[in-house]
């Protein structure tokens, strides 16, 4: 082979379209760019982020900081003097007065129309005045609403979030099923002695005879320790092999 017999592979080189060189060509004319149009103009060059003219995306979303909390806790608000009111005029069920110490709970603020829904928390806020005795409980209350009801000689009850008392719904279960487990029928204790032994296995009992312990504790004098008697003896069959 000589050097001007060396070849490229088959297909490994194309040579390039000239276009715009006669219609006999096929690439004449237009050049393969279309009739009119922007992209068959000289020098038309289209960004990738545009949209044909209309607002792009980059310009249409917002670009506000900070972020909106999936996680934030929506409290349904009442003041102690809107409930207040509502206690003085009988609103609650219970009649206002000295003596009497209403109970007011999510139900009750929703049966009176204060609230919207009783399964949503509920906080209490300190604007108004108090003057009777109140028993509010709710989950969250403002440090002038809880001055002011017990100031008044009342009481305030925060109310355990809702994961707390999933927690211990579960720790209760928890406890009802070892409890349960401990009612049932307990399994008889065995002790390891009195258990029944199979011929083959390695914990079979082993006869001590009390003389051969007497020997094995205390050799003859005149013998060597070497000569003294077994101490152990292994047992005989058990009672139902021998018959």
């Amino acid at each position: 082979m000589k050097l001007h017999d060396l070849r490229p592979a088959a297909g490994s080189r194309r040579e390039r379209t000239r276009v715009g060189r006669g219609i006999a060509a096929g690439k004449g004319k237009t050049a393969g760019r279309g009739t009119k149009g922007q992209k068959s103009r000289a020098g038309a060059s289209i960004p990738a982020w545009f949209e044909g003219g209309q607002t792009p995306i980059h310009i249409r979303v917002p670009k506000l900081r900070g972020f909106k909390n999936r996680f934030k806790i929506q409290y349904q608000v009442v003041n102690v003097g809107t409930i207040d009111e509502y206690a003085t005029a009988g609103r609650f069920g219970v009649e206002g007065g000295k003596s009497d110490v209403p109970t007011i709970n999510a139900e009750v603020l929703e049966s009176a129309g204060l609230i919207t829904s009783a399964q949503r928390p509920v906080k209490v806020l300190g604007h108004g005045d108090v003057s009777q005795k109140l028993f509010i409980a709710a989950d969250k209350f403002s440090d002038s609403a809880k001055s002011k009801v017990e100031a008044a000689g009342g009481f305030v009850q925060v109310l355990a979030p809702e994961k707390e008392e999933t927690a211990q719904a579960k720790a209760g279960r928890a406890d009802m099923a070892d409890e349960a487990t401990e009612a049932g029928d307990p399994q008889p204790d065995v002790d390891a002695s009195e258990a029944p032994e199979s011929e083959g296995s390695a914990t079979s009992a082993i006869a001590v005879e009390p003389e051969a312990e007497a020997d094995a504790e205390e050799p003859a004098g005149d013998e060597p320790a070497a000569k003294a008697k077994p101490a152990r003896k292994r047992a005989s069959k058990t009672t139902s092999e021998e018959e």
